[in-house]
């Protein structure tokens, strides 16, 4: 398991910031392998669907539907 949160370039200059799972969060995210989405209100859970351990904020995601 990662022991901090990662950093990925979407743009120069830009990052979309990772959280682990284990670590402390409240809000939806998505499984940055798989997309897959969970709401927390504890701590970020492994993935169920594909064992990821890396999740984006749902604000931060191309997963994120569009308004």
């Amino acid at each position: 398991m990662l022991d901090q949160a990662q950093g990925r370039r979407t743009r120069e200059g830009d990052y979309v910031e990772f959280h682990v799972a284990g670590s402390p969060a409240t809000g939806e995210y998505h499984c940055a392998d798989c997309g897959y989405g969970v709401t927390v209100q504890a701590v970020l859970p492994q993935c169920p669907m594909c064992a990821g351990t890396s999740w984006e904020s749902q604000a931060l995601t191309p997963f994120a539907p569009l308004h």
